[in-house]
């Protein structure tokens, strides 16, 4: 007798367990998230994480934001430092993680989205990962690990409030972790805030002088610390008007227009009714001014 021959039976009391089994499952899956998408590499350039109710996936990004490189101006120290880590990244050389601050507008997100297309074909690909799913971050790095590209986690606007805690994951995976990023994964974040975190005058309070040498408080070094983990750290500071008229001309030749006197005229009005000279006031008024001029033809 051979182990075909032999006959196995189901009691009635496990007979009716699968059935309810059964049952249930029927009832829960409707419920349950769809399966994670399977992502194509090499046709998706870039994803952005999202977060379910049990688990959270990447969705392709399949309409992109990326301006053009020649579009951006006043920012060209940034460009050429930001563009020779990628190009160091994607070559698969030592490179730094990126943290760009300083005023709102004026080209940090921009600067990272438009290196996008421009090193596509030679590996590069983004995930867009929002502040609060830092947390996440391993099961991301997880997932691309094993890919033959090379992956920019970007964060935008980034920012933690007293006693949040979810910088912990960002501080350790940047430098810190037993674990470490994979070789084929660096995070590049922007922010208006130099630290990242708020400070507070109180804070002075706690430095200490030693001889000449001063030495900050605990909850300034704690601020430190986070973005002291970026290799590459950058400033970026507001235009003058001569920056902020050559911006608005190069966005109104690169959506169609043709830059004139009474354009460069509006462009000041637009940046005083603003409050401010940006590269994204720039950008808006060019938008405004080519959209008024195409409806007059």
């Amino acid at each position: 007798m051979n182990d075909d021959d032999i006959a196995y039976e189901i009691s009635p009391e496990l007979a009716v367990l699968l059935t309810r089994a059964n049952e249930v499952l029927a009832r829960i899956e409707p419920w349950l998230p769809p399966a994670p998408p399977r992502i194509d590499w090499q046709t998706n350039l870039a994803c952005r994480w999202r977060r379910g109710p049990a688990m959270g996936w990447l969705q392709p990004i399949g309409q992109l934001n990326c301006p053009p490189w020649n579009a951006l101006k006043g920012i060209d120290e940034q460009k050429k430092a930001v563009e020779r880590n990628l190009r160091q990244f994607v070559a698969g050389l030592p490179a730094n993680h990126i943290l760009l601050t300083g005023s709102r507008g004026c080209g940090k997100s921009s600067l990272i989205k438009a290196l996008l297309p421009r090193l596509a074909k030679k590996g590069l690909r983004m995930i867009e990962v929002d502040k609060d799913d830092l947390v996440h971050l391993p099961d991301i790095v997880a997932g691309i690990a094993e890919q033959p590209y090379r992956f920019v986690v970007f964060t935008d606007d980034l920012s933690f409030e007293p006693g949040e805690a979810a910088y912990k994951p960002l501080k350790a995976a940047l430098d810190g972790s037993l674990a470490g990023l994979a070789p084929n994964v660096l995070i590049c974040a922007t922010s208006n805030r130099r630290h990242l975190m708020p400070e507070f005058m109180a804070e002075n309070l706690e430095t200490k002088y030693q001889g000449n040498e001063v030495h900050p408080g605990e909850s300034t070094e704690e601020k430190v610390s986070l973005s002291d983990r970026f290799g590459l750290w950058l400033s970026f500071y507001p235009f003058d008007q001569d920056q902020y008229l050559a911006i608005a001309e190069s966005w109104v030749a690169e959506l169609g227009g043709t830059w004139t006197a009474p354009a460069r005229l509006e462009a000041l009005q637009w940046a005083t009714q603003r409050g401010g000279r940006s590269g994204r006031v720039a950008r808006q008024f060019a938008a405004d001014w080519t959209g008024r001029q195409g409806l007059k033809r």
